[in-house]
């Protein structure tokens, strides 16, 4: 790999690990009602499974499993945003932090899925009859 591609990998990989660490201090900020609570269990679990996924990613053996784990990347970040809209925020501070997150996971959402496009149209110009 090249210098500019471990770059925009560790980019990445901060990035996913600033968006788990804004979820959680947001979370911490909450009200403690029964459904935030119970939602932000869910929320905390899909946020930081969506960098610890993109790091297997980078560390797979093999391009199935890299885009087995981009795949859940993309779909945890998708997950993220739905618990991330639920969640109850009772002051605008909070919403303003809400709806930039809302953004973040979109963002990142968004970004997996090109990764996807990305990595697919390589495999099938390197190997068109398997595909």
């Amino acid at each position: 790999m090249t210098d500019i591609q471990n770059k925009k990998q560790y980019n990445l990989e901060e990035r996913t690990f600033d968006f788990t660490k804004r979820v959680i201090e947001f979370v911490n900020k909450l009200q403690k009602t029964l459904p935030n609570i119970e939602i932000a269990k869910q929320l905390i679990r899909s946020a930081g499974s969506v960098g610890a996924n993109y790091i297997e990613a980078n560390e797979s053996l093999s391009k199935k499993d890299f885009i087995m784990r981009i795949k859940i990347s993309r779909k945890e970040a998708k997950e993220s945003r739905y618990w991330l809209k639920l969640i109850n925020c009772y002051n605008k501070e909070a919403e303003k932090e809400q709806q930039d997150l809302v953004q973040e996971a979109y963002e990142l959402k968004k970004i997996f899925g090109a990764i996807l496009i990305k990595t697919n149209s390589k495999l099938e110009t390197q190997n068109p009859k398997q595909l």
